[in-house]
């Protein structure tokens, strides 16, 4: 008779077949969160979505090089990729928490990096980032997805595109995941300088759009707060990749991860001049509001000036003292031409002198 925990070790095992058979994920892992799972041989694509604890047969193989990607992983997940891969505590850690700087740390047995994904939104405005950590060994690339904001299968289909490097073994990984980031970086950075110039059309519209603008600015300035944290630090992190010392990037690699590398700098310096540029918006708008201030101040002085005369005038001839036509109808039409012709006069005045 089968013991009931095999039977459902065997349905769960059979459940995992076929999803493998739809995905390259499967569920049955040491880890209890989503994990994917690959394979090379020799610069050769051999095996795709075979579970975790399978990993340390094929790590003692030199021609092997494996990828793993956790997706939210928890401390108890990396727990048992720190046992199996001798990663260092710090790094689990710093895989872990949230906010980290993109940078590249060693340590002696891996490399841990962190970068960013990056997407605007042009409707809103509003940057989303997406935090990746990786664990950089010399046959294995680990990479830890907070959540599902980096589209984990883009980085996939970049490693397909170039299946000749795949011979390189981590640093054709490595490659590939790094220049679908700073390409999504560069789009993002592409996308909020056309919101930037667009903002600029609407501040010299005829219709002032004050408040809308000021709002627009804000978030775009915000978001390339945030956009500048992510980009600068990249262009570094990629440099010392290709530190010929981390034995991580070949001669042969070299041409692909300078052009990564001054991707990443380009990146640095446009998001730079985006800074300028917004703040060239925020003054340029203040003066344009100054502007339209002191015009509606200098219309509504001078229509101020027209009516002060009819004013002066009909309190004059309102006082309750005789004086030339003092109660007959010839004094009460020459107040009123002198109202109508005084009023003309200043008007055709302040408009030749544009103050209407």
């Amino acid at each position: 008779m089968t013991p009931p925990s095999s039977g459902i070790a065997n349905a769960a095992g059979s459940e995992c077949q076929e999803m493998l058979a739809a995905s390259t994920v499967c569920q049955v892992t040491p880890t209890r969160c989503q994990a994917r799972t690959r394979l090379y041989r020799d610069g050769r694509l051999e095996l795709e979505g075979f579970p975790v604890a399978d990993i340390s047969e094929y790590l003692a193989d030199e021609s092997v090089t494996i990828w793993l990607d956790l997706r939210g992983p928890d401390r108890e997940d990396l727990a048992v990729l720190s046992q199996e891969f001798g990663l260092h505590p710090r790094a689990v850690q710093d895989a872990l928490h949230h906010s980290q700087r993109p940078k590249l740390d060693r340590y002696p047995s891996h490399l841990f990096l962190t970068a960013d994904g990056a997407r605007l939104d042009p409707g809103t405005g509003e940057l989303a980032t997406s935090e990746l950590a990786a664990f950089i060994t010399s046959h294995a690339l680990i990479t830890i997805r907070k959540d599902d904001g980096l589209d984990i299968g883009a980085v996939i289909e970049r490693w397909d595109e170039s299946p000749d490097l795949a011979k390189f073994g981590v640093g054709y990984l490595v490659y590939g995941l790094l220049d679908y980031v700073v390409d999504g970086q560069f789009e993002a950075v592409q996308s909020l300088d056309d919101c930037m110039e667009e903002l600029e059309d609407q501040l010299l519209e005829d219709v002032p759009r004050g408040l809308q603008v000021q709002r627009r600015t804000f978030q775009l300035r915000k978001s390339l707060v945030l956009l500048r944290r992510i980009v600068i630090p990249m262009s570094e992190v990629v440099g010392e990749l290709m530190h010929h010392d981390l034995h991580i990037v070949g001669d042969d690699l070299m041409p692909y991860y300078q052009g990564v590398y001054d991707q990443a700098l380009r990146d640095a310096e446009w998001t730079e001049s985006l800074r300028e540029l917004v703040t060239s918006i925020v003054e340029t708008n203040l003066i344009i509001q100054g502007n339209r201030l002191n015009v509606i101040t200098k219309k509504v002085t001078g229509w101020a000036a027209i009516i002060a005369i009819p004013t002066l005038i009909t309190g004059f001839f309102g006082m309750n003292v005789p004086y030339p036509g003092f109660g007959d109808r010839a004094g009460l039409a020459a107040s009123v031409v002198t109202i109508a012709l005084a009023a003309l006069v200043l008007y055709l005045v302040f408009k030749r002198k544009d103050w209407l």
